[in-house]
């Protein structure tokens, strides 16, 4: 009986669906993390009778046919990369984006990878690193006796040093902005890895045009709607519900039809 296994497409469907809304409400609190959505399509259908052809030679075409679906698949888990709220944290090194673009930091083994949490601090060469100790790129050296630090919106890196009455430049962060940000492939410790769906990243200052801006002393919070997660949840447990009642109504189904043939 087909409907066994079309409802069983159903229960991994909606399991896999679960298992993305708790990633979620895991991470309600992850600096910079971007909630994710699972996209679903269905799968062949068994043709039983074809439309558009004659139903028996010499007969009038067939206008539609009858065609019955095999289930549903995963076809895409979409993270989805609308702004965050901003938390103050007071933290000169902390840096948040508002709007497009991404930090680009230096992973262990030599590749560059992206994010959009800025909890940024100095290792113990006075570089400006990742909470994971990640170095950002471009390089920038803070020296040991920096008594304040500036982060403007574009950008600029700027510190006085001891008492001094003016500020001397560091370096200058940048950005990265691609394409298709849904093709990035997310890696942990809030990381993401650019992918050939994602398209070459493009770098450039903040603020330029088709880049967001820096916020110095803030953080950007995840973008995970409680309320909305818990209303999805609710959803996904009722549709799980409702393939187990099919499986079930199935099996009853044909345990009738066998008593009957013997």
């Amino acid at each position: 009986m087909r409907a066994l296994s079309v409802a069983a497409t159903g229960m991994d469907a909606q399991q896999t669906n679960l298992e993305v809304i708790a990633n979620n409400i895991a991470n309600i609190n992850t600096t910079g993390y971007k909630r994710a959505r699972a996209e679903f399509a269905d799968l062949l259908y068994q043709t039983e009778r074809a439309g558009g052809v004659p139903n028996r030679a010499n007969q009038a075409i067939v206008p539609e046919g009858a065609n019955i679906g095999l289930g549903v698949q995963t076809a895409a888990v979409r993270n989805i990369f609308q702004q965050g709220e901003l938390t103050q944290t007071e933290n000169s090194l902390d840096v948040a984006v508002i709007g497009r673009g991404w930090f680009q930091v230096q992973a262990p083994d030599g590749s560059t990878m992206y994010t959009r949490a800025g909890a940024f601090n100095t290792n113990a060469q006075g570089q400006l690193v990742t909470i994971d100790g990640y170095a950002v790129i471009p390089n920038i050296t803070f020296p040991a006796d920096v008594t304040e630090t500036v982060i403007n919106r574009s950008g600029e890196v700027s510190v006085r040093i001891g008492n001094a009455n003016t500020f001397t430049p560091l370096g200058q962060l940048t950005m990265a902005n691609f394409v298709n940000e849904a093709g990035l492939k997310p890696m942990g410790d809030n990381l993401f890895q650019q992918t050939a769906a994602s398209g070459e990243a493009i770098v450039a200052a903040p603020d330029d045009p088709g880049f967001g801006y820096l916020k110095q002393g803030y953080l950007e919070s995840s973008n995970v709607d409680a309320v909305k997660e818990i209303t999805n949840l609710i959803a996904a447990q009722r549709a799980y519900e409702m393939n187990s009642k099919v499986i079930t109504t199935a099996d009853e189904m044909a345990s009738i039809v066998s008593k009957n043939l013997k």
